[in-house]
């Protein structure tokens, strides 16, 4: 399934460790934004459905494009009035730069683990060395596991900085 929630939760752990260095929304853009290409291989019945994106130089590429769409987004906001969720115009470029790094080379380690489809290290190599190193379960236990630790950590420091705690 193309899109899967799955991903964030690594990314919830990753932002938690460095949250001036990640940001999550674009961690989750970036992940967002490289699962279009197996949705419409998906959509159009071809296979296989995991393709150029879902390499690493690909991958790299979509990290690039992310943040090009946020600076865009970002300059397009400072001349005209644009919505402001999760607070999006005030991130660096910086903080978006680590976090559409971060997204999208986690979501080829993670696909590849999964996927028999991908060929993480091509035009080099059309191996897979990851696949099946853990189960399935194992794996999607890992993603929910890394987001509550992450959500624990995020939640932890905001009680802390508010000064909530006895």
């Amino acid at each position: 399934m193309p899109i899967t929630p799955f991903h964030f939760g690594p990314g919830a752990a990753i932002h938690a460790l460095a949250p001036k260095h990640v940001s999550f929304l674009a961690f989750c853009a970036s992940n967002v934004l490289i699962d279009i290409e197996p949705l419409y291989f998906l959509l159009t019945h071809q296979d296989p459905v995991h393709r150029f994106f879902h390499t690493y130089i690909g991958a790299s590429l979509v990290a690039v494009a992310t943040v090009l769409l946020f600076a865009s987004c970002r300059w397009l906001a400072s001349r005209v009035s644009l919505p402001n969720p999760f607070q999006w115009q005030e991130l660096g470029l910086w903080s978006v730069t680590g976090g559409a790094t971060a997204g999208t080379y986690s979501h080829i380690v993670l696909d590849s683990l999964m996927h028999h489809d991908i060929t993480p290290l091509a035009p080099f190599s059309n191996a897979n060395p990851l696949l099946q190193v853990v189960s399935l379960d194992s794996l999607h236990w890992f993603c929910l596991a890394a987001g509550a630790a992450g959500l624990c950590v995020l939640g932890i420091r905001r009680l802390l900085r508010k000064g909530n705690v006895p």
